[in-house]
């Protein structure tokens, strides 16, 4: 049987579809990323699903769409086993990759980007194999080495922005960095393929749907799955109340019911600085330190006050200074954890940096803040470090590179000064 050798162009439309769809993936998929670190028990693992979800969707939608941009002359159908096999190979890479870049773990980092890349290059060859119904393919080494390195290049390169870069650029950047990237993997490999055809094929190949209408509902579908899990996990900004509670103590219906009880003339009134309540309330009151306020917005309060609000189911409250154990900042979003829980602040990490006293907190990281009473020792991971913390459920805060040595120092005096014993410094 004779076999010709075809050659193949792209629609261009196709082609910028594909690389839109990695870029959209890519954002959702490192925005959920950034999360992880600042998350434990069921969010964490709900994060890292929707973040390996949502970039395998995104990496295998892209390769999709670009065999969909292939124009040759005759119509191309694909197998489905190979199809799905190739999906799944996508998810499961992606999904360890990801956990292990989590564990903040250079030597991980490394073995994650290998994992990711060499898995993405495995889809696309396993992809490829659904088209052999019709082509016999044929692949060029060289182009397919180029692929592989492209594809740990860009896996690395996502892991290393979402979970160890000091000073990463805006997000939107890297989205499109990372997708370009894939992309490039993509063309890069399907550049050195040859299709071989058999000539009696020629006139029987026909296709069952269109190929801009396939690649028209698999970018929908990937793009609903991005917004799903964007809008699932990524937590919204406090709501505003100030309006609404202005009116409603406006237009506020005074109680018409008498006090119960012997009544006085006199009424005596105390007026408590936030301050005094937090006290008067611990002083009643036994378990964690913290003491729920009005469902008014909580006043701007001064250093000396050593109280900043949180929110809580809906709710605001004051934690007090001795209960935070770290602040972590992630994107616009600023969590206080106390041990056991990550709580939302309303307030930017620069405005808790400058409440919190400078005696028993330390900013050691762009991003980060800790207590040093709870600080157990510093590890060093490559240039930078990590601190590990003495609470209930296991944290450990990255200490960046420029404030490794003094945080060393700042540490060491700590717990001289309290102690005189100086901390492990391993």
């Amino acid at each position: 049987m004779t076999e010709l050798t075809t050659s193949f162009s792209y629609s261009p439309v196709l082609v910028a579809l594909s690389v839109v769809v990695a870029i959209q993936a890519g954002y959702v998929g490192i925005s959920l990323a950034l999360l992880i670190p600042a998350a434990f028990a069921n969010r964490r693992r709900l994060l890292i699903a929707g973040s390996a979800m949502t970039l395998s969707v995104g990496i295998w939608s892209m390769h999709f769409i670009g065999m969909l941009a292939i124009t040759t002359a005759v119509a191309i159908d694909y197998a489905v086993v190979p199809t799905l096999l190739s999906f799944l190979i996508c998810c499961l890479v992606t999904g360890v990759a990801i956990y292990l870049a989590s564990l903040r773990s250079q030597r991980l980092l490394v073995i994650a980007a290998l994992l990711m890349g060499i898995g993405i290059t495995t889809m696309h060859y396993v992809g490829m194999t659904a088209v052999h119904s019709v082509f016999h393919l044929t692949h060029d080494p060289a182009y397919a080495l180029a692929s592989i390195a492209i594809a740990i290049a860009a896996s690395g390169l996502a892991l290393w922005l979402a979970f160890s870069a000091d000073r990463r650029p805006p997000l939107f950047l890297c989205a499109v960095v990372l997708g370009c990237a894939v992309s490039g993997m993509h063309y890069m490999a399907m550049a050195g393929t040859t299709l071989h055809l058999a000539a009696a094929e020629v006139a029987n190949t026909t296709s069952l749907m269109s190929g801009d209408i396939l690649a028209a509902i698999v970018s929908v579908v990937a793009c609903s799955i991005s917004a799903v899990f964007m809008l699932a996990l990524v937590p919204t900004e406090p709501k505003d109340t100030r309006g609404e509670n202005a009116w409603n103590a406006a237009h506020a219906v005074p109680d018409a019911r008498p006090p119960e009880g012997p009544q006085s003339d006199i009424t005596p009134t105390i007026s408590l600085n936030p301050a005094e309540q937090h006290l008067m309330q611990t002083a009643t009151e036994p378990g964690p330190v913290v003491a729920a306020v009005a469902a008014s917005p909580a006043p701007i309060l001064s250093a000396d006050d050593l109280l900043l609000p949180i929110e809580r189911n809906g709710k605001r409250f004051h934690i007090a200074a001795d209960d935070i154990v770290s602040v972590h900042s992630n994107a616009h979003y600023t969590y206080i954890f106390n041990g056991r829980d990550d709580l939302f602040c309303p307030l930017s990490i620069s405005d808790i940096a400058a409440r919190l006293p400078e005696t028993i907190f330390s900013r050691v990281h762009r991003s980060y803040i800790v207590n040093l009473l709870f600080v157990v020792r510093i590890k060093k991971t490559g240039d930078s470090g990590v601190v590990e913390l003495d609470t209930p459920i296991r944290r450990t805060v990255p200490v960046s590179r420029s404030r490794l040595t003094g945080f060393r120092s700042e540490l060491a005096a700590f717990k001289a000064s309290r102690s005189g014993i100086t901390p492990d410094l391993r």
